[in-house]
């Protein structure tokens, strides 16, 4: 039953809810565990937000794209948008004791430790996130 959905945005911030109601749509699809559902959404709401917000600097004229599949066992997101990129191999640790306080800077440290796998491409401008989670469904 492998599936696979592609959904494109404006960059405007309201738009978040369409990337939460296709996290919702391929949760339910594949019975995903709430805490497994909780981890997705807050990955790809974080790399949809970075994508509007960062990438796109909130230009309604850019478009961010979020690509969907699964493979029976995982789901994968890949998150695009049309901005210049940026240097995710030099971001700041939220959690040291200078940053701690900032209210920025969180994202990708949360969707690194949320996801099964965080990777970048084209210089920042594609998110890619994978969660092995289809195999770990609710029981019936």
């Amino acid at each position: 039953m492998a599936s696979e959905r592609t959904l494109t945005f404006s960059s405007e911030i309201e738009n978040i809810h369409l990337a939460e109601q296709l996290i919702d749509d391929v949760c339910t699809n594949h019975q995903v565990k709430e805490e497994f559902f909780g981890e997705i959404l807050i990955s790809l709401t974080e790399a949809v937000n970075n994508a509007i917000v960062h990438g796109n600097r909130l230009d309604p004229q850019k478009q961010v794209t979020i690509h969907f599949w699964e493979d029976g066992k995982s789901m994968y997101f890949n998150i695009e948008d049309e901005g210049p990129g940026f240097d995710y191999n030099s971001l700041p640790d939220p959690t040291s004791p200078e940053n701690i306080e900032k209210p920025h800077g969180r994202g990708v440290f949360l969707m690194r430790q949320l996801a099964d796998t965080c990777d970048f491409e084209d210089g920042g401008r594609i998110v890619k996130l994978s969660f092995d989670v289809i195999g770990k469904a609710v029981e019936a």
